[in-house]
């Protein structure tokens, strides 16, 4: 059964991953070490842009439904270097966001800068996205330091939607034969992406009418699999696909996507 996670438990996970992001930092042997699923750039690199986006994130809440762009960051915007103080810097990082996003509560307008999404602008979608954005880097810096982990089912079951929902969405025709890209996640949840004359939207399956076989292209996996190809982290072929591989090429050459 779909069930979209609730406000408290964003929270919860945001501060998870954001703990499980330090952990990384801390064992690794060096801020220097390059990360290989984000080209050119160093643990250092990662470290910034976490802690000074989460900072950004925070002042963005809390600036209210008003904000008409993304606001300049709360406290102090750059990592120290030396490791207490950078795994110190990350943790008030991540307690500036959960604040904000406690004392503004799920409902309440947010700039975001994502354009016309399935997703709301609003402090509580701004907590859905911020748990993929960390759970994600999270994975980053674990394969920096080697010892990838998968992300948690929890986060990435949400996290497969919620990436189509903002990332996949799009008013602007098909330039093809309509068709679908249906997601399964083994756990047992998938989605459905239809592209056409009307763009490009995603829906839970099973949903009332839809033809399990309109799918130009299915991809199964893990749920974190499904997400880390979402996100560019592996590559499609590590996945089992069922239908034709092209059509994806396609999508990625879409005047739209690109």
């Amino acid at each position: 059964m779909h069930k979209t996670l609730e406000f408290p438990d964003l929270l919860r996970l945001i501060d998870e991953r954001a703990t499980a992001f330090r952990a990384a930092i801390a064992s690794a042997s060096s801020l220097d070490l390059p990360v290989p699923t984000c080209p050119e750039w160093t643990l250092s690199d990662l470290v910034q842009h976490i802690g000074e986006g989460r900072r950004r994130w925070a002042a963005t809440v809390a600036a209210g439904p008003d904000a008409t762009s993304r606001t300049p960051a709360a406290g102090d915007a750059v990592a120290p270097r030396e490791r207490e103080a950078v795994l110190a810097w990350l943790a008030a990082s991540t307690e500036l966001l959960l604040a904000a996003l406690r004392e503004a509560g799920p409902d309440q307008g947010c700039f975001t800068g994502w354009g016309d999404t399935q997703m709301p602008d609003t402090a509580g979608g701004v907590a859905r996205h911020q748990v993929q954005e960390i759970a994600v880097h999270t994975y980053d810096a674990q394969v920096a330091v080697g010892a990838p982990q998968p992300l948690p089912t929890e986060v990435a079951l949400d996290g497969v939607e919620e990436n189509l929902f903002i990332t996949c969405f799009t008013t602007s025709p098909w330039p093809h034969k309509p068709t679908a890209f249906d997601f399964h996640a083994t756990e047992g949840r998938s989605w459905r992406h239809t592209v056409d004359g009307d763009g490009a939207r995603t829906t839970r399956l099973p949903a009332p009418g839809e033809d399990p076989d309109a799918a130009g292209l299915s991809i199964h996996g893990t749920a974190s699999d499904l997400v880390l190809f979402l996100y560019e982290r592996i590559p499609l072929d590590s996945l089992r696909l069922d239908g034709d591989p092209g059509l994806f090429d396609l999508f990625h050459a879409w005047e739209w996507w690109a």
